[in-house]
């Protein structure tokens, strides 16, 4: 709401009230908002930043005060989400002008981490015009862009509270920043060149310092070379993303030989899109997600003419495809005018590397050439990474410009809570008064590294939130890295059930109050009985699951380490149902005799080891190089074929045991996808058919006995775009509407959430004591 200068009156007696605004209102412009705002409305007072929310009091005539009370919430910074937490009169003390007080420290519970937010137009245009004093400044900023989460050390957010303390203001700079009519007024990261973080190169011509270093990165790439690029969150490895060579030496050196890379493109052509449209098919969808606040990698179809090699997704049409977000990326991708190869600068699987000497170390194998900043990073925040299913924006990683992700949870929590998610793609999560926080990725637990950064947020976010758990929450496997350490711990444990973590954090992302059918489909888990589940049908809500349904289990040779051998899962179908498996080697014999006895065969139900199965028996992939590739292979030949033509789904029984667990066969699926007289393509999509019509039917036969208000689809198998849109399709024409995740990931990524919620209710009900 905008008052008129006409509109506003001489003031009569005055009133003075007192606002809390709540939400995310620090690092986002809104105390110099709020001062432009009452000297518009011809306010006294001041406005005060606290630990979790900011405080205005202000005195005026009412109907001034009133107006200024809608456009607080109504008129806000892009980039802010005020929240109205209590308004209230206090006596009038005559004061003169409005001004901004330093923050205060409290011990409030309403604590807001604002994310890393991408370059705001007003700045970009000042880097690129000559004369300007930011003129190519690679960290220009303001109170509407730049990085916050990575940046900030501890709470006011103040500058002395974030890594630009060591960085002393220029007289302009300070100028800007205390001025309450400039877009820097108070923006803690303000810089420029005179004061501000530089560039460095290091190779091994030597060192170039400050805006050299820059051109010289871009005559690497040119060259063909591999750069370490320091971003915001962390290093990305870069390279030219049309020199075959480059990427293939970038694999190499990695030990990356197909895992899909992320590319980078100019912002090109009016929207920034141009050399985007080149290459890859974008939709209204994929545009908005491209251009969102979150400036995530987008995973998008390649266009049938695309030049782009094909070893940047080898076996894949998608390719993932971001926008730069930093001032540096937008230099260097300006500079070049192409893409890049922009994939995480790290050791594969473990957290992003933020260090400039510990990059040079670790990353040594990878490249000589490094393009190194010196604003510290506070904690690291790898890139996140989204895809469109079924008409919505997924995310399949948290990572930066999301980052930490806050949910309300009202009436959850009866005592503070730590999740510490699995050991794949791990974050973690707080849970506390009512509500959840969960961290941006950390990756793969295997490494020490990884624990240490584990570590390392565990103890950012309790510090920052101010959030002291009374209890740790864990898988319940107890072979997981996060387990071991939750037990090392002093606190109480909460183990939870692997895939009741998935349904919760499903649940609660939509309506946890209610009953849910939810498919918790994914690679493996460990199940109540003790077993390898992955293909269930939970029935209940968070606290209170239980398994309905499940595919059929099979045996599984090497267990947990088949997941990177898909031929292995093939053997077993075939041998579960009495057939020999077309495959050749050596060591098939003695891996069945072992199959047989029972040795290192764990049961399972995982729907995502019957799916590598099926790649393998298709020839689409025997051998995997990193995990989910046999399922994304399998979903890239379904998706070339039309759907529309002689594709029909095959029946999968449904049997029910005397507990009434509700079995699917896949055995009909077995020589059906054995059958050469039929394409492969045709063969595949039948097979995501086939289960996505079994997951309807399994649906319509639990709903006739046990009522049920939501389905959800969860779990990493989910990813798989074919298999989601046909179950939504499928149930449906059932009469059942579909829910999947939107804000947290449905593969291991979410299970932190998803732990917390599920502890949380259980603690509440009383069912962990």
């Amino acid at each position: 709401m905008n008052v008129k200068e006409e509109q506003i009156t001489r003031p009569c007696k005055p009133e003075v009230r007192r606002w809390l605004i709540g939400g995310r209102v620090q690092g986002v412009g809104f105390r110099p908002f709020v001062y432009r705002l009452a000297q518009r409305f011809r306010l006294t007072g001041h406005v005060q930043n606290t630990s979790d929310q900011v405080v205005i009091e202000a005195a005026g005539e009412k109907k001034l005060l009133d107006a200024f009370g809608v456009a607080l919430l109504a008129e806000a910074p892009p980039l802010a989400q005020p929240e109205m937490v209590h308004v209230e009169k206090i006596p009038y003390l005559k004061r003169d002008g409005f001004e901004i007080l330093q923050s205060s420290d409290n011990s409030a519970e309403r604590i807001h981490i604002p994310p890393d937010y991408f370059l705001c137009d007003d700045c970009k245009r000042e880097m690129q015009t000559p004369g300007d004093t930011r003129y190519r400044y690679p960290f220009i900023n303001c109170t509407q862009c730049g990085p916050r989460y990575t940046l900030i050390t501890k709470l006011p957010y103040d500058r002395p509270n974030t890594v630009m303390a060591g960085f002393e203001l220029c007289l302009q700079c300070r100028r800007e920043y205390e001025d309450p009519g400039d877009r820097r007024f108070h923006a803690e990261p303000v810089a420029c060149p005179a004061c501000g973080p530089q560039l460095c190169l290091s190779a091994p011509e030597g060192r170039v310092d400050g805006p050299a270093a820059l051109a010289a990165s871009v005559t690497a790439l040119r060259r063909g070379e591999i750069v370490a690029v320091k971003g915001i969150g962390g290093y990305h490895l870069m390279c030219d993303a049309r020199n075959e060579t480059a990427i293939e030496q970038l694999r190499t050196n990695k030990h990356r030989p197909h895992k899909p890379l992320a590319l980078m493109f100019p912002w090109c052509g009016e929207d920034g899109l141009a050399q985007v449209r080149d290459e890859l098919e974008v939709d209204a969808q994929g545009q908005a997600l491209l251009c969102g606040p979150a400036r995530p990698i987008v995973l998008l179809r390649r266009r049938r003419d695309s030049m782009l090699p094909q070893s940047i997704a080898p076996g894949i049409r998608e390719i993932g495809a971001m926008l730069p977000y930093s001032p540096l990326h937008h230099l260097l991708l300006d500079e070049l005018d192409k893409p890049v190869v922009a994939t995480s600068g790290n050791v594969s699987g473990e957290p992003v590397l933020t260090d400039n000497a510990e990059a040079e170390t670790r990353l040594a194998r990878v490249t000589r050439v490094f393009l190194h900043h010196n604003r510290p990073i506070a904690r690291p925040a790898d890139d996140p990474v989204a895809r469109v299913i079924a008409g919505k924006s997924r995310l399949v990683r948290v990572g930066r410009g999301i980052a930490p992700v806050e949910f309300d949870l009202p009436g959850l929590f009866a005592r503070p809570l730590l999740a510490v998610g699995g050991h794949m793609k791990n974050s973690i999560a707080l849970g506390w008064n009512g509500r959840a926080i969960l961290s941006p990725h950390i990756g793969d637990l295997d490494a020490p590294r990884s624990m240490a950064v584990f570590e390392q947020v565990i103890s950012d976010l309790q510090r920052l939130y101010g959030a002291s758990p009374q209890a740790i929450v864990c898988d319940a496997h107890k072979g997981y890295a996060s387990s071991r350490w939750a037990d090392r711990q002093s606190l109480p444990l909460i183990p939870v059930w692997h895939h009741h973590a998935h349904a919760s954090a499903l649940a609660a992302e939509h309506s946890r109050e209610l009953t849910w059918l939810t498919f918790t489909w994914d690679g493996v888990g460990l199940g109540e009985d003790n077993t390898l589940w992955g293909g269930e049908a939970l029935l209940g809500r968070p606290g209170a699951w239980h398994r309905v349904a499940r595919l059929r289990p099979f045996r599984l040779p090497g267990g947990e380490q088949a997941g990177r051998a898909p031929w292995r899962s093939a053997a077993a179908l075939c041998w579960e149902s009495g057939r020999e498996p077309p495959l050749k080697g050596t060591r098939l014999g003695l891996l069945k005799k072992a199959w047989e006895k029972g040795l290192n065969s764990r049961v399972t139900t995982a729907a995502g080891r019957l799916f590598d199965g099926a790649a393998s028996l298709l020839g689409v992939l025997g051998h995997a190089s990193y995990e989910g590739q046999a399922g994304m292979y399998l979903e890239n030949v379904a998706e070339a074929c039309d759907l529309e033509r002689d594709v029909h789904a095959i029946d999968l029984p449904l049997f029910q045991g005397a507990t009434g667990l509700l079995t699917v066969d896949w055995e009909p699926l077995i020589p059906a996808l054995l059958s050469e007289a039929i394409p492969v393509a045709r063969r595949a999509m039948q097979f995501h058919l086939s289960l996505a019509n079994s997951i309807a039917v399994q649906a319509q036969r639990i709903h006739s006995s046990t009522p049920f208000d939501r389905v959800g689809l969860t779990g990493g198998v989910f990813q798989n775009k074919v298999l989601a849109e046909l179950a939504v399709s499928q149930l449906a024409a059932a009469g059942f509407a579909a829910h999947l995740p939107e804000r947290v990931p449905c593969n291991d990524g979410g299970i932190a959430f998803g732990q917390l919620v599920e502890a949380g209710a259980g603690v509440k009900a009383g069912a962990h004591g």
